[in-house]
């Protein structure tokens, strides 16, 4: 949901009009700056994208061709590809750009407070409620509302949004007076929807409402062109005026896989900047991790999960599902030392169905349902 206000960053082109840093690519690079003209400033994750990549020019054009509709969208990609600034470029490419674009994260609300927070509430509609509040959906009106990690809802909330979309309208919380509005959604998310849809996990009449138009925002590693457009504009951020990447970190930054996207990317220059010892970037100044250097093939992926696999079938074990993932879940939430929505994010699934897996082992307790009590 919407933080702290940032500086704006100064325009890419005025930052590389030296000799010493021209710039990489012909495309232009868009920065969350340069959409952002609205109060509601959210946490910027991945900060820049650029159109230099082939792949990259094709999601310009298919952007430009639906971005003037009032469709909603659904943004799919893999976190830190850039989806907040994906919808910024297109609600200021809509006939809505004068009006709010309002970024909420659904990973980010307490469960017990996400409908007031989405659709606001009334004076005494619940425990600490002490006076009315407008919803982020009500802020939005006019404009575009952003809703991110759209797969962390929990199905009731579920069904109050497929309501808004349906009707054009919310309720506030303690409230009996529907209150129109006028907003175009763009959802986005990193998990498999229609995965969660065959699980029963999430609304299919939901998921057709969102997914008019969609969005497939490929991995940096699919679109290498972008990458050093990309890294030139963090350097422009981050370095001195006379920083330079020099040509054996440039081989680096291209050969790397970049597991964590344009958001990685920028903590590797900014990293970077901070420990070179002169003006030029070597490539031993970018630390970046061994097992992302070397492009890795589907077969040496597969070849030792395969091998245990195999043996788990020659044992004749049982319940096998359930043991590999179990073990998968508790392996992956060690490896994030605890954290939820990290541990969600590598697994590629929601924090609720992260929960209601953690539940099942044991490692958390199950939520105390709301009760009329309880406000």
């Amino acid at each position: 949901m919407p933080g702290a206000d940032e500086t704006p960053n100064p325009p890419f082109a005025d930052r590389l009009a030296t000799p010493s840093r021209p710039a990489r690519g012909r495309q232009p690079i868009v920065t969350m700056a340069s959409l952002t003209k609205d109060i509601h400033r959210p946490t910027i994750r991945a900060q820049a994208l650029v159109f230099e990549d082939p792949i990259s020019r094709e999601l310009k054009d298919h952007l430009e061709r639906i971005a003037p509709s009032n469709a909603n969208i659904l943004i799919v990609g893999e976190t830190g590809t850039g989806k907040e600034l994906v919808a910024r470029f297109i609600h200021q490419s809509s006939e809505r750009s004068a009006g709010p674009f309002v970024a909420v994260n659904c990973g980010t609300f307490v469960e017990t407070l996400v409908e007031a927070e989405l659709f606001g509430h009334e004076k005494g509609a619940f425990t600490g409620a002490v006076n009315a509040k407008t919803g982020w959906f009500e802020a939005a009106n006019g404009g575009t509302i952003f809703l991110d990690e759209i797969g962390d809802l929990a199905p009731s909330l579920q069904v109050k949004l497929l309501r808004v979309l349906q009707e054009r309208e919310v309720v506030r919380v303690g409230a009996r007076t529907p209150i129109a509005i006028d907003v175009r959604v763009v959802a986005a998310t990193n998990v498999d929807l229609e995965q969660a849809v065959r699980l029963g996990r999430f609304r299919q009449d939901l998921f057709y409402r969102l997914n008019v138009a969609r969005i497939d925002l490929r991995p940096l590693r699919d679109r290498p062109g972008d990458i050093m457009p990309l890294a030139d504009h963090f350097l422009g951020l981050y370095g001195r005026p006379d920083s330079q990447i020099g040509k054996d970190a440039v081989r680096q930054l291209l050969s790397y896989l970049w597991p964590g996207n344009i958001r990685e990317l920028e903590n590797v220059i900014h990293h970077a900047v901070l420990v070179a010892q002169g003006p030029q970037i070597g490539a031993h100044d970018l630390n970046l991790s061994r097992h992302g250097s070397e492009p890795l093939t589907s077969s040496t992926q597969q070849e030792p999960l395969q091998a245990v696999f195999q043996r788990l079938f020659e044992e004749n074990t049982h319940a096998i599902y359930d043991q590999v993932s179990n073990q998968l879940i508790r392996a992956a939430l060690d490896y994030c030392e605890g954290n939820q929505v990290q541990t969600a994010r590598l697994l590629g699934i929601s924090r609720n169905v992260l929960r209601a897996h953690l539940v099942r082992l044991g490692v958390i307790s199950a939520p105390r349902r709301n009760t009329a009590a309880d406000r």
